[in-house]
């Protein structure tokens, strides 16, 4: 039986590269709301995707990450998924979304079996707030959706290159399944089992 994921406990604590503990019940460093997105947010959705979409192409050069988002494309995620915003005050500075279709690079067999998963898509947090418990507090929301939807597991797929999260889902708790090439693409697998 895998272990569990780190954020599906709120009283597990981590420990920081500066090696400190910090517990995930200490106070976020800024006031941070988290909701379900309503289509009145899709056009900030779709910007805030395609900035961060431009931003890791200007760092990293073309790849996976490059793609623009267009309101259309985000109102279909809404259809089917559950969306969720991060608010600083009235503003939206991140998001995700938690659909319960396989997207199409994930192969399950790399992953725990469970009776229901949900897959972890479309995270992006505003290029100028990252590393700032952003990311992190959306992970712990989509956990408590997870819980409540009900289903067993969050699965997701991050690309393997420079650009990747995924250092930063490691750190949250998420546990590396696979790396595997799909239509070029070199993908690390992690999941959340409840």
């Amino acid at each position: 039986m895998p272990s569990r994921c780190s954020l599906a406990d709120s009283r597990y604590e981590i420990v920081n590269t500066r090696q400190h503990t910090l517990s995930l019940n200490e106070t976020p460093r800024m006031k941070l709301s988290v909701s379900i997105a309503t289509p009145a947010d899709a056009p900030v959705l779709a910007a805030l995707h395609s900035e961060v979409a431009e931003d890791l192409t200007q760092r990293y050069g073309r790849g996976g990450w490059s793609s623009l988002t267009t309101e259309k494309g985000v109102l279909f995620g809404m259809r089917h998924s559950r969306v969720l915003v991060a608010r600083k005050g009235k503003s939206i500075v991140g998001t995700l979304r938690l659909p319960t279709k396989k997207p199409w690079a994930i192969d399950v067999s790399y992953f725990t079996p469970v009776q229901k998963a949900l897959y972890l898509v479309s995270m992006a947090v505003v290029p100028a707030m990252q590393r700032q418990g952003i990311g992190r507090r959306l992970l712990e929301e989509a956990v408590k959706q997870a819980r409540n939807w009900p289903a067993d597991a969050i699965r997701l797929d991050a690309f393997d290159a420079e650009a990747s999260a995924g250092a930063f889902y490691s750190k949250c708790g998420f546990r590396e399944v696979g790396r595997v090439v799909h239509r070029k693409a070199r993908l690390i697998y992690f999941e959340c089992v409840l």
